[in-house]
């Protein structure tokens, strides 16, 4: 396959992935500020979305203050932040119209009327009236989009490479919802700023579980109350829960290894080498070295790795 169109593929996978993952950590960030807190801690919040995405400088370029409204216009719906999910959708619309012929006519259909949809739904102001509502659709069609891509399209090279992007932006995006938790405080999953303690921690967990579809599944696992280290093991360790990191490089290494060339060994050799260190890790360890320390070395090592898999199949990356 011409890396162009390898590149078109992993790009497709990827900015659907990030739309809906996008949607997910602002659920999340909505819901903690129901929460009883002080006015400082709802700020630190707001610019802990920002800090994790790597976008604090971008939106402080466009926006005077750190508002609720100003942070969630910025991340849904500004066409100038790369990152909001009105960007990420129009992204993946354009990969998927230059590879239209290696699409299913449903493929297509799927990624173009999302945008298209969605476009409408910020135009009639959805996104002020009901917020909760846009995440859950942004997750229904993402979720629409690969369940088409499984149900149509042919097991092949163009398949392997959607997979691929898709994972790797779930293992990148379950590591940034869980450090928004961290961002501003010290790492510890029983520690928090804001008011509330134990009680806040409870409903703030919940509401993590619940935007990674996690919730039933911690209680199928655990049988037992809700405990911040557990649900950090839930989403880092375990192989079963499908969004976990484990989860997301398992499948990562799967398509790498469907789409082996003479180029990719250093390639599948260092995403190996990232799962067997999940594979045989234990949390107590982690959560003692610091959650935020983990996930940030984490979210670097698998940038390094999409600069890996740019190398050895894709389009060379632009500085």
């Amino acid at each position: 396959m011409l890396s162009r169109t390898a590149d078109h593929l992993f790009w497709m996978g990827r900015y659907m992935e990030r739309a809906e993952n996008t949607a997910r950590m602002l659920d999340v960030t909505l819901k903690a500020l129901l929460l009883p807190q002080t006015d400082e801690s709802a700020l630190r919040s707001q610019r802990a979305v920002l800090s994790i995405s790597e976008l604090s400088d971008a939106f402080a370029a466009r926006y005077d203050a750190v508002t609720a409204h100003n942070v969630l216009r910025f991340m849904v719906a500004d066409p100038d932040n790369p990152s909001s999910i009105l960007s990420s959708l129009r992204a993946a619309r354009e990969n998927a119209r230059a590879v239209r012929g290696t699409l299913t006519t449903e493929s297509w259909e799927t990624i173009n009327h999302t945008w298209l949809d969605f476009n409408r739904q910020v135009d009639e102001g959805m996104l002020a009236q009901d917020p909760d509502s846009v995440f859950e659709w942004v997750k229904l069609r993402s979720h629409l989009s690969r369940g088409v891509t499984l149900g149509t399209a042919l097991k092949d090279e163009a398949f392997y490479f959607t997979q691929l992007g898709t994972f790797l932006e779930r293992a990148d995006n379950t590591a940034r919802i869980l450090d928004v938790r961290f961002a501003d405080g010290d790492g510890a999953p029983g520690s928090r700023s804001a008011v509330g303690g134990q009680l806040d921690d409870f409903y703030y967990w919940t509401s993590i579980l619940s935007s990674v579809s996690g919730l039933e599944i911690y209680r199928q696992v655990y049988r037992d109350v809700l405990v911040p280290e557990r649900v950090a093991e839930l989403l880092i360790l375990n192989p079963s829960m499908p969004r976990s990191l484990l989860a997301s490089l398992d499948h990562v290494c799967e398509n790498l290894a469907m789409l082996r060339t003479g180029n990719s060994r250093e390639c599948e050799r260092y995403a190996g080498k990232l799962r067997a260190e999940l594979l045989y890790a234990e949390i107590r360890p982690i959560l003692a070295r610091g959650l935020h320390a983990y996930l940030t070395e984490f979210l670097a090592r698998i940038a390094t790795l999409g600069n890996k898999i740019s190398s050895a199949f894709l389009l060379p990356l632009t500085s």
